[in-house]
């Protein structure tokens, strides 16, 4: 067909597309098209399909904590050669030392979880299994599991960090038969974090597992798990690394890792101090105490002086199972060691009375 005076050349691009209007503007330039990847090599590989790849980097780089650790190298050493001093003193003392310490660690830590269950609720039902009530009777259970795990049992990486530390948290009691994605992960933290030193590991494992775990409970197990790997730096007098006996400012720490590297460090330099300063009192009653009671006649004397100093705070029916004495003689010897100072009944009350050393 051969086109008319008003019939547009099908060849011809400009008479189908008529004159430039106002609205028309200029076709972008390569550069300008955001939807196409960029020239440089480097950067376009994150443009290949399917779509920008996402961020590998590690959530816990190692290189990162190294880093900080280098930072905190005095205050470190500081804290090991208190930690040492509290090791040896555990080594020396009574095996009811390390019982205490757990009681009162726990205790303070739930102030900072919000379990709030005081030394004496702690100790009824650690040593008795009674005490709660429907209200906080998980907290109850978490708190029995703490002191638990940091008075005996293997620490969480024993045997390698993914088995050890679900073996650690009950995972497998409780029917789980393969392994948390969550312990999975921790594992792996922790493996790239081998040459560390152990406070340094024990930060990354309480931070890490407060990020990757999910629960009620989870603050708790993140905390017993960094106080039981930290005292890897020790001799085995001491089971744990306090955190929490002198307030939670380890546990606050937060930002970068040097940040909340250097908060671990100086809150544990302080737990530690206060535990050892704790159990100089603690011997320094136990050696008034004995010579307070020569006179005393019996088994329950002698007996009750190692109690109260494994326990914090005793009631006369815990007493009574921890000396297997009968509840006469403990209500006899109690009465005894009050009037000659050497103990304090803290509840003021004429019933369900709680006792502790007057250090």
């Amino acid at each position: 067909m051969t086109p008319g005076p008003f019939t547009p050349d099908p060849d011809d691009d400009e008479a189908f597309d008529g004159p430039r209007s106002i609205y028309d503007v200029d076709p972008p330039e390569d550069e300008d098209l955001w939807f196409l990847p960029p020239r440089d090599d480097a950067a376009a590989g994150d443009f290949l399909p399917p779509g920008p790849r996402p961020d590998r980097r590690l959530l816990f780089d190692p290189r990162d904590w190294r880093a900080a650790q280098s930072e905190v190298a005095q205050e470190l050493a500081e804290l090991a050669l208190t930690f040492g001093a509290l090791d040896e003193r555990l080594r020396s003392g009574p095996a009811g030392w390390t019982h205490r310490l757990a009681l009162m660690d726990v205790s303070d830590l739930g102030w900072w979880t919000g379990d709030r269950i005081s030394v004496d609720r702690l100790a009824l039902w650690t040593g008795l299994r009674i005490g709660a009530t429907g209200d906080d009777v998980q907290a109850l259970f978490r708190a029995g599991w703490a002191v638990r795990r940091l008075t005996s049992g293997a620490g969480p990486s024993e045997g390698g960090w993914q088995h050890g530390l679900a073996a650690f948290l009950d995972r497998m009691a409780q029917g789980i038969d393969e392994v948390p994605e969550a312990v999975a992960d921790l594992a792996e933290v922790m493996e790239n974090a081998a040459d560390l030193h152990p406070v340094t590991q024990s930060a990354m494992a309480f931070h890490a597992w407060r990020a990757l775990s999910q629960g009620a409970g989870q603050d708790t197990e993140a905390a017993i798990i960094a106080a039981r790997h930290a005292a890897g730096m020790g001799r085995g007098g001491a089971l744990f690394m306090p955190l929490a006996l002198s307030g939670p400012s380890a546990l606050r720490g937060a930002g970068e890792p040097d940040e909340k590297l250097r908060a671990w460090v100086r809150g544990a330099g302080q737990a530690a101090l206060a535990a050892l300063l704790h159990l100089d009192r603690v011997s320094a009653w136990a050696a008034r105490a004995r010579e307070a009671t020569e006179d005393l006649s019996g088994r329950t004397p002698p007996r009750l002086i190692e109690v109260l100093t494994a326990w914090p705070m005793v009631s006369a029916p815990l007493a009574e199972e921890l000396t297997q004495a009968s509840r006469a003689a403990v209500q006899r010897n109690l009465d005894k060691f009050t009037e000659r100072g050497l103990i304090r009944e803290i509840t003021g009350q004429g019933r369900y009375r709680v006792w502790a050393a007057a250090l």
